[in-house]
């Protein structure tokens, strides 16, 4: 199953921001307006405090990156004005050689959260969403380090459309990113080396969750080259489809 049989978006629509919960295919406000998500400017389903992005969470993706799987999760934080929705354009930057998708199942948390055990961390999941952690492979000096700049130039984290409430397993759901129609990545989060109780409980730990942050839970392997004029499409069973075209920086 792709799509989820209810969600909910932020949207934009006639200059005013709006709430909906997607019913049948349509975009319903509180008020009883019915919108065409196709006609409305997608947001970011949540305004997250922070965004807490992993590293090498997938064997696989360390393998063909040819690094060793972490001992702990290798964490770094996303910047919110990285935030775009489904739709916007991802800008590829001018002198970047190598940018990537990397297709993630982000998770919508419930706060405040300190010292989750993990036998109690989905109490914490407050829903589930897709991200695009757009990197610059060239810019990434050493993965141990915060690849700030690699990722954290603004639209390099395309999240959304919606958020669902629920997802059927967790862990075991199946994702994929096409580019222009062709599928380059796929994986299932079965392959996780830290599931989302192991991370919640490791944050938590040393860091308050709050309400909305975002967690991301990382891409298997299938990353390769975009680049302006390409249109790519990350899927994930249960969610939906978040798509988005990049553009070279000087007509973003």
């Amino acid at each position: 199953m792709l799509s989820p049989s209810s969600a909910t978006a932020r949207f934009r629509a006639g200059g005013t921001e709006r709430v909906g919960t997607l019913r049948d295919g349509r975009l319903l406000t509180s008020d009883g307006t019915a919108y065409d998500p196709a006609e409305v400017a997608l947001l970011p389903p949540v305004r997250p405090p922070k965004v807490i992005g992993l590293a090498l969470n997938y064997a696989d993706h360390a393998a063909e990156l040819k690094l060793d799987v972490p001992k702990d999760p290798a964490l770094f934080f996303k910047p919110l004005t990285s935030l775009i929705g489904s739709g916007e354009p991802v800008i590829y930057p001018e002198g970047a050689q190598y940018m990537h998708y990397e297709a993630e199942l982000a998770v919508v948390l419930r706060g405040p959260a300190r010292r989750v055990r993990r036998e109690e961390a989905y109490r914490y999941v407050k829903g589930y969403t897709i991200c695009n952690d757009v990197t610059v492979r060239d810019w990434v000096g050493n993965f141990y380090r915060p690849p700030v700049k690699a990722k954290g130039w603004d639209t390099f984290g395309p999240l959304g459309p919606w958020m669902v409430d629920e997802l059927p397993a967790p862990d075991d759901t199946e994702l994929r990113t096409y580019v222009n129609g062709e599928l380059r990545q796929q994986g299932n989060t079965r392959n996780f080396i830290f599931g989302v109780p192991d991370l919640i409980e490791y944050i938590s730990e040393f860091m308050t969750l709050e309400e909305d942050d975002v967690l991301l839970t990382g891409t298997p392997k299938g990353i390769s080259p975009i680049r302006p004029g390409d249109i790519v499409r990350i899927e994930i069973d249960g969610i939906g489809a978040l798509e988005n075209p990049v553009v070279a920086e000087a007509e973003g």
